[in-house]
């Protein structure tokens, strides 16, 4: 039985080490708001349990084993937030903190009774891959807004942040998964990005826009 703080030190880090990057104590410290000594306290315990490399100053990766699980807490994450979105009514600025809590249930039967009932999705609320039973993640081909040109547009696929004041920010503006944008204009000064939404424009910063994805739309 492996112990709620074991299984979200072993998700963060895989969070953290997306696109095969070597992660840091102090980022692992920074993400969990601990210590930077605790964490290397705990890094150690977890590297003789077999669950990920760890040598002091030279970063951390999972190993095949700490991988498997924490894939399985992300898909359960997932689920449960895709699950509090469409059949509960949650706002997807209000799933997070309640799915933090549904990952640690332990019950394959559950997970897997729960992903037939939502029909197999691909991608949770904020936009983010549902890795399947197997552990394998879905592909998408989305960008950041800020990457596309004036005039293109895109169907907004996904968010690179949870946080809650972002995602209320952009329920205001009435920007959603499946929302259609137009860039409209792209100011020089400070590289902030007019968009058209539901025929309404409106002005974002470049760091909201990089934390916006889209399917761009080809002509």
């Amino acid at each position: 039985m492996i112990s709620k703080t074991v299984e979200n030190y072993l998700k963060n880090i895989f969070l953290l080490s997306e696109n095969n990057k070597v992660v840091t104590t102090n980022e692992i410290s920074k993400k969990l708001k601990i210590k930077a000594s605790s964490a290397s306290d705990m890094l150690k315990k977890l590297k003789d349990k077999g669950l990920l490399n760890y040598e002091k100053y030279n970063g951390v990766s999972l190993t095949v084993k700490g991988k498997k699980i924490a894939t399985t807490i992300v898909r359960k994450h997932r689920l449960w937030e895709t699950f509090l979105v469409k059949k509960l009514n949650f706002k997807w600025d209000e799933v997070h903190e309640v799915a933090e809590q549904l990952e640690h249930i332990d019950s394959e039967k559950l997970v897997s009774l729960l992903d037939n009932y939502l029909g197999y999705p691909e991608f949770d609320p904020h936009g983010d891959p549902i890795p399947n039973t197997h552990g394998t993640f879905p592909k998408t081909n989305s960008i950041a807004i800020n990457k596309l040109k004036i005039n293109e547009k895109g169907t907004v696929m996904g968010v690179l942040q949870d946080n809650k004041e972002f995602l209320m920010f952009l329920n205001k503006i009435g920007l959603n998964i499946g929302s259609f944008i137009q860039v409209k204009n792209i100011l020089k000064f400070d590289d902030s990005i007019e968009i058209k939404i539901n025929k309404k424009e409106y002005l974002i910063t470049l760091e909201l826009a990089r934390n916006i994805l889209v399917k761009k739309e080809e002509n």
